[in-house]
């Protein structure tokens, strides 16, 4: 039987040992506890595919090392000078040529328009968002005229295009005319076929859904399959919970990285928020798609509009620090890779007398 004494010393050693032990754990957890506060969440983790192993069959042919760096640039005036003359000036502020120049068209509208041509005879790569209608209509063949309207003015481009139709074709809000992944499939095909059988073969087919959610969306029931896409897309934006480009991101990149094709970031952005936040976001995606060289191209969406009754802008005001991070990233070796392969033959494209997107013009 322990004396009173001996019950003591083992009190006092049993003390002892929970001390050790408490400042062991300590030690392994290195202050988990208070640096956590106030720090970011867990760095997503995504797959990194290797560039891709053999240029699109149709369209341009993206860079071999880097990405280009393209925006959409919406006009001060919506005319077709207009639209020129808003690229030369953001051109002119960048300090450099864009490689890739966006512009959206309706489902009805006849393009290319006069602006569209001159962005090709500038050597700009041209991407062409164009809108959809209800896809079990387009597969009825009702719209097969304007189709190969279409199909014949692209062809008389004479230039490679990066044509991107229906894009975000998963977002919930389309699901009234898009319908299904299977329909949307099928008007693809359906109006590809069409480009195909006129020779408009200079068009490059850009798949591009939107990335958030691109699972529970079911973003791969839309994909219509590899022999039927050139290039990879998608449009990433932080939300309002200001996810990270690498969060938003992670599913699409992830699915990507087992198709053997180059991807566009057709359409990325971000709005004021904490002081530092948006410099900060656009910085970690340049660092992204560096660290991903299966993206080939950055398109800019530098426009404010109105979303859903709500004001959203997303453009960049020079001088300030979001601008800056633009500029410093497009004038990085990666970025800056030279001007696309994108200019038509002499005889192609009359002159329309707009201004230069280069600044040449009048």
């Amino acid at each position: 039987m322990l004396t009173k004494r001996g019950r003591l010393a083992l009190f006092l050693a049993a003390i002892a040992l929970i001390a050790i032990s408490l400042a062991l754990l300590s030690g392994v957890n290195g202050g988990a506890a208070d640096d956590d506060a106030g720090q970011p969440g867990p760095v997503v983790s995504v797959p990194t595919a290797s560039a891709p192993s053999a240029p699109p069959e149709r369209g341009p042919t993206p860079p071999a090392e880097g990405a280009w760096v393209g925006a959409w640039v919406k006009p001060d005036l919506p005319t077709q000078k207009g639209m020129v003359e808003s690229v030369r000036k953001f051109e002119e502020q960048l300090g450099r040529p864009l490689d890739v120049v966006q512009v959206y068209h309706q489902w009805d509208d006849d393009f290319p328009t006069e602006a569209d041509k001159d962005f090709v005879r500038q050597g700009r790569t041209l991407l062409l968002s164009w809108s959809g209608d209800d896809t079990r209509v387009i597969v009825s063949g009702r719209y097969d005229r304007q189709i190969a309207e279409r199909a014949e003015a692209v062809k008389a481009l004479g230039a490679p295009i990066l044509l991107r139709w229906r894009w975000e074709m998963n977002r919930p809000n389309l699901q009234g005319s898009v319908w299904s992944g299977a329909d949307f499939v099928a008007a693809w095909k359906h109006i590809r076929t069409i480009f195909t059988d006129v020779g408009a073969t200079n068009a490059a087919w850009v798949w591009c859904p939107i990335a958030s959610g691109f699972d529970q969306t079911q973003g791969p029931s839309y994909y219509p399959g590899d022999d039927q896409v050139d290039w990879l897309c998608t449009d990433v934006y932080p939300g309002p919970d200001y996810r990270s480009f690498s969060d938003v991101a992670s599913e699409f990149m992830a699915w990507a990285a087992g198709h053997d094709k180059p991807v566009l970031i057709a359409e990325y952005g971000a709005e004021d928020g904490e002081p530092g936040q948006r410099t900060g976001w656009l910085n970690a995606t340049s660092t992204f798609v560096k660290t991903h060289p299966q993206i080939k191209g950055l398109v800019y969406f530098d426009a404010r509009h109105q979303d859903s009754g709500r004001d959203r802008d997303f453009s960049l005001v020079p001088g300030t620090s979001p601008w800056k991070a633009f500029v410093a990233m497009a004038r990085q070796p990666y970025f800056d890779t030279g001007p696309p392969l994108a200019q038509p033959s002499a005889s192609a494209l009359p002159s329309a007398g707009l201004p230069s997107a280069s600044g040449s013009g009048g």
